[in-house]
């Protein structure tokens, strides 16, 4: 079931918010059984089947976590568990994300006969298997304090984050989960959250749908694209993922919020980014503090730990080395971003995407402890900083084309088209122009340097442009929905002020017209509406 659907937007959100407010007049547990019974009900709607996979690892994980909790004392076999439940967590993972993959290479190897795998990928499993496994790991830490089951199949089952993220810890959310308050109907909550969505839902509808209608064609036509036309895929696909994830992101934020639980925020205007640093630090936040959390720090503390062990330096000095820079700094980011392109799936071209960031934030990183400390402190001014964004913007275009490619080669040939390998655009001009040049016009027609189009084309390329060009302006210009939003802390962590403070959010009269008018262009643009491009991550 998809956010953006009528059966969603019309049927299970009012009946599950309704069914959820009136048990809540009863006490707590009604209304976390009804939002597990819901949430299960949501999942099951695309394929039944894989409900048992959901419930066979929510069931397996919480008695890992038992078992961890119960061994304080025996850190041997709290060890010996832990890992055992990972494995098992990775191998499901494993055998339904990248199984075909790994097939298909050893039949091109030559290693196994030619077989057919048809193995379909469940929905959302890389993010309720990473949920469960930070769980884990935080239960052997100590860190995990709230161990109650129904607490702990919410927390994983909650149908707002359960397809695509975020990526929840157990701190922030299942504390909520325990407290009378969030059981209790609140007129604020649901109107905030319902506002979120709205926002959300206009995103992911009409300036997300939109602006990508044409980006699997020109992908699928990479080999032939020239200069003007590549650029236009690669850009109208980089506003296409920036919509539509910051469309899901605001929907499950403000889904969360109609049921009194704050979700922390996911997505923060990351084409603001004036560095690549910062771009993952507004990117797919809650992927970007779990990798730091269970991946990067781990290796970076073994990297410390075997350097100290050898009696090589393991402070700032020792960063500036070229020896201590590559050990402490290059190989835990490239590492960790590597295997973050892995997570988001099986092609080599996911590998590429993950170690271009790699080594984007390995230059980054590099700039920052060898540039002159005098230039620290120099401010850039307006003129640098939009250079700087510029630049991060255009760097991580051209992961991204990794990203949606169907392969290596085929980014290879779009990026070939973007620095004009495959030609350049003729001009189009209106025909009813082109017929008063006269003899300059047939010229520039005969050598392909012109190409007449009626009016009627050129109209709709003209109002394209026009609408990139305003979804640029919202991306770079406008405050971000957090910002819109930011004086009803629409959720956790700290929200800067946007620009323009008539933008702010307030409960006017004006606003819901506003709400409304927008509720009224999202609905209506549901019709040719997609599934969310992260849904297959």
């Amino acid at each position: 079931m998809l956010f953006n659907s009528y059966i969603f937007v019309f049927a299970f959100l009012p009946i599950a918010l309704c069914g959820f407010h009136i048990l809540g007049l009863f006490g707590r547990r009604l209304p976390a059984i009804w939002l597990v019974l819901t949430s299960v009900l949501f999942y099951g709607w695309w394929n039944p089947q894989f409900v048992v996979l959901l419930l066979a690892s929510v069931g397996l994980n919480y008695l890992a976590s038992v078992v961890i909790n119960a061994t304080e004392r025996q850190p041997t076999v709290q060890t010996a568990c832990l890992t055992a439940a990972i494995v098992a967590d990775v191998f499901v993972l494993i055998y339904y994300k990248y199984l075909t993959s790994i097939i298909q290479v050893a039949i091109g190897m030559g290693l196994i006969a030619d077989t057919t795998a048809n193995i379909v990928l469940p929905l959302g499993i890389s993010f309720f298997t990473f949920t469960q496994i930070g769980y884990l790991i935080d239960t052997k830490q100590g860190i995990t304090k709230d161990r109650r089951l129904l607490n702990y199949v919410l927390f994983v089952t909650f149908f707002p984050h359960l397809i695509a993220g975020p990526i929840l810890h157990n701190q922030e959310i299942m504390p909520q989960f325990g407290e009378p308050a969030t059981y209790r109907f609140s007129g604020e909550n649901l109107s905030v959250g319902l506002s979120i969505f709205v926002i959300g839902l206009v995103k992911k509808c009409l300036f997300a749908d939109t602006i990508g209608t044409g980006v699997s064609q020109g992908f699928g036509a990479a080999d032939h694209l020239p200069l003007l036309a590549a650029w236009n895929v690669a850009l109208c696909y980089s506003l296409q993922l920036y919509f539509d994830f910051s469309g899901y992101s605001d929907m499950a934020i403000g889904l969360a919020r109609m049921f009194n639980v704050r979700f922390p925020l996911n997505f923060n205007s990351p084409y603001k980014s004036a560095s690549i640093i910062e771009h993952w630090q507004r990117w797919h936040m809650t992927l970007s503090r779990y990798l730091a959390l269970y991946l990067y720090n781990p290796i970076a503390l073994a990297v410390t730990r075997w350097r100290a062990n050898r009696g090589l330096g393991i402070n700032r000095t020792a960063q500036t080395k070229p020896g201590g820079f590559a050990a402490m700094v290059m190989f835990p980011v490239v590492t960790t971003m590597a295997l973050a392109g892995i997570w988001h799936g099986a092609g080599l071209n996911f590998l590429a995407f993950g170690l271009l960031h790699g080594i984007y934030l390995t230059i980054n990183h590099a700039f920052r402890i060898f540039r002159p400390s005098s230039s620290k402190t120099r401010p850039s001014g307006r003129l640098g900083h939009g250079a700087k964004i510029l630049i991060t913007y255009l760097a991580t275009l051209v992961a991204l084309v990794f990203f949606r490619a169907s392969s290596v080669r085929s980014a290879l040939s779009l990026l070939g088209g973007m620095i004009g390998l495959h030609g350049v655009d003729a001009l189009a001009i209106p025909n009813v122009i082109l017929a008063h040049l006269g003899v300059p016009g047939d010229a520039l027609v005969a050598k392909g340097l012109v190409v007449d189009v009626s009016l009627v084309d050129f109209a709709t390329s003209t109002s394209h442009l026009v609408w990139m060009v305003g979804l640029y302006i919202v991306v770079w210009c406008l405050p971000n929905t957090q910002q819109i939003m930011r004086r009803f802390t629409p959720a956790l962590g700290m929200i800067q002020r946007g620009p323009f403070e008539r933008f702010v959010w307030q409960p006017t009269r004006g606003w819901a017209v506003a709400i409304g008018v927008a509720a009224c262009i999202g609905v209506l643009a549901i019709g040719g509406t997609s599934e969310f491009l992260y849904f297959q991550f």
